[in-house]
């Protein structure tokens, strides 16, 4: 009796622990584009890279990494806040090995959509390619922790998908051949159904635990308003823009239901950063900013990648009152806004 009382005390012990802040999952994996990219195209032949200053200035050692921020990104605060590090390295970057990436590796590439004809736009790695990359890493983690430990990471794991903004902005509503094949339903239908493609190769591979992102209010994006400002409607958010992000989101939504239903033990959580997002853009003060409408690096109002460098004497001097650091992203500080919610309202599930 003694004995069984002493074991449900260590039992106990154990959980608290656990619930105390141990790592709630082993590794946190992320596949997408330049909202989770964490350095990728910075090894690659692209114009699209943010590996010079003032892009990093807020990281932590105030280094550009290849994050299109003036500091973290979603994953990183995602990965600090299960009990892992609190920057998730890119696989390309040859700083880091495969015993960093054990608890945390990032595979996105900044410009990158579901379709292929995205990537082929700044010339970035495509979605598919991303998992040409995991594969590879799957086999490097095998060898470097062993089979069963190895099983076990890549089964506990948190995949984050974070993707689709650029397959409108600079595929669709830029180029004239998916407009020629698909009216806009059919194009959010068509890409869904990679969406689909590509979780259910992850769960043939071992994934169990995914979030799929979805869309920002993309009419809310400073380059938007620019756009919509310079057509003389004045600087206000494309709401067409953002009903194609409401509706691709409910697609996204109706996925992740059919994928929990379809897939024995996955657990597929959506994960929208839609409404959050379009509070903040809304009502800035409320959350601590002056400015929603133009970001931070240089005129704030078109500007990103190369054209956001560190000789453009516009850039803001204090990154946390804009909501966007340039023209399509979001500064550290709404980086972090974001996630926290996310971890709340939805990646609680993991906890």
């Amino acid at each position: 009796m003694a004995r069984a009382h002493v074991s449900w005390l260590l039992l106990a012990h154990f959980l608290a622990l656990i619930t105390a802040g141990g790592a709630k999952v082993p590794a946190v994996i992320v596949f997408g584009d330049s909202s989770v990219d964490a350095g990728n195209n910075n090894q690659i032949s692209t114009v699209l890279k943010s590996n010079f200053e003032p892009y990093g200035r807020d990281f932590p050692g105030g280094r550009p990494t290849g994050r299109f921020s003036n500091g973290r990104i979603p994953p990183d605060f995602i990965s600090e806040a299960f009990g892992l590090k609190s920057a998730v390295p890119a696989y390309l970057d040859p700083m880091y090995s495969i015993k960093d990436f054990a608890e945390g590796v990032c595979f996105a590439s900044a410009g990158t959509g579901y379709d292929n004809a995205t990537s082929d736009v700044l010339s970035v790695i495509p979605f598919w390619k991303e998992l040409e990359y995991y594969k590879d890493y799957q086999k490097k983690l095998k060898e470097y922790a062993g089979e069963e430990k190895a099983k076990y990471i890549l089964s506990e794991a948190l995949y984050l998908l974070s993707l689709g903004t650029n397959d409108f902005l600079e595929n669709y509503y830029t180029l004239p051949n998916r407009q020629s094949q698909y009216n806009i339903d059919q194009y959010q239908t068509f890409l869904t159904g990679i969406a689909e493609s590509f979780v259910k190769e992850l769960y043939g591979l071992g994934a169990r635990k995914v979030s799929l992102g979805g869309l920002p209010p993309m009419g809310c994006l400073p380059l938007e308003r620019t756009t919509s400002l310079v057509g003389g409607n004045g600087d206000k958010c494309v709401e067409s823009y953002n009903t194609v992000a409401l509706n691709f989101n409910g697609k996204l939504s109706g996925l992740v239901t059919k994928l929990n239903t379809e897939l024995p033990g996955i657990k597929v959580v959506f994960s929208n950063p839609y409404f959050i997002l379009r509070q903040i853009v809304r009502k800035p003060s409320l959350f601590g900013f002056e400015q929603s409408a133009v970001a931070c690096c240089a005129t704030g109002m078109f500007e990103m990648g190369y054209m956001c460098d560190r000789f453009n004497p516009f850039t803001c001097t204090d990154a946390n009152k804009y909501v966007f650091w340039d023209s399509f992203h979001p500064t550290d500080k709404t980086n972090r806004i974001v996630s926290d919610y996310v971890v709340k309202h939805v990646l609680r599930e993991f906890f």
